[in-house]
């Protein structure tokens, strides 16, 4: 497929038609809305600008907003507000990944959540988070984060046993596919 061609696919993907005459043609950004859930009851709504539609897997963008402190990760700040992030929401699985850009369009690296489910259902994506990150620096260095977080979520009653094991296993399942080199999925390297 010609470069061209590919350009045009893009634009028809992440576009609609909103109006039509001979002379004009408007165009609306396609958007996903996105429902994100955090224990015991933290819900960020928005709405995202679509990048790509693939059914089980969503590629939306977005800006980093309403962060209190930016994120360090071993001493190399990687998120700010102002930040672009573009995410892979997977259906069905039990992680997502934000590709993480800063103000001039450099990649700082991935970083991914953990989460209990990824769900769709028409338009909406929903999200429950479960405090376990994972970061990723371009040159495959990663860190677990947040784990004092998720102990504390544990010993408050927030969530049981197997709750805490379940994030657990989905965060060392994540490292060890980055140390065999299998993680993340290929479709992250292509938007």
């Amino acid at each position: 497929m010609s470069r061209g061609a590919s350009y045009l696919i893009s634009l028809v993907t992440r576009f609609s038609i909103k109006a039509f005459s001979p002379h004009t043609i408007q165009y609306t950004m396609r958007k996903i809305h996105l429902i994100y859930r955090r224990i015991p009851n933290r819900v960020l709504e928005r709405d995202d600008e679509l990048i790509a539609d693939l059914g089980d897997v969503v590629i939306a963008k977005s800006r980093f907003e309403g962060m209190l402190t930016p994120l360090k990760v071993d001493g190399i700040e990687v998120i700010k507000n102002g930040y672009t992030m573009v995410y892979f929401a997977f259906v069905g699985k039990s992680y997502d990944i934000l590709k993480v850009y800063d103000e001039e369009g450099n990649f700082k690296g991935l970083y991914v959540d953990v989460l209990a489910y990824t769900k769709r259902e028409g338009n909406t994506i929903e999200m429950l988070d479960l405090f376990l990150d994972v970061f990723i620096f371009p040159d495959g260095r990663a860190f677990l984060l947040d784990e004092d977080e998720l102990e504390m979520a544990l010993n408050c009653g927030l969530i049981d046993k197997e709750t805490f094991d379940f994030a657990y296993r989905v965060a060392r399942e994540i490292m060890e596919g980055i140390k065999r080199k299998e993680f993340p999925p290929e479709i992250v390297w292509k938007y």
